[in-house]
């Protein structure tokens, strides 16, 4: 079976796009290209998308949306009242 499959390379390792229909462990060739249809892509910073995705996965916990909601609950009056407060707005 020969499928064409799109995917990302990020931190050494191809990310198929879409599912595949393989078996588990099955043993696959790659005929690896670029994609010349992403305009631009040459012009992505690498260095900085790799340090960006080291510090992101050395992170040791990052906060749920719930438990954000949690800490901003506990911000006395609103937000919006704060940040004019802070910025010495009327």
């Amino acid at each position: 079976m020969t499928q064409q499959v799109d995917a990302i390379y990020e931190n050494g390792v191809l990310r198929p796009l879409q599912p595949l229909h393989l078996k588990e462990a099955a043993r696959v060739q790659l005929l690896v290209s670029e994609d010349a249809s992403n305009p631009g892509s040459e012009l992505v910073d690498q260095e900085l998308l790799k340090y960006a995705f080291a510090r992101t996965n050395s992170l040791i916990a990052i906060p749920t949306l719930d438990e954000v909601r949690t800490k901003l609950s506990q911000v006395p009056g609103s937000m919006a009242e704060s940040i004019i407060a802070e910025r010495g707005e009327f």
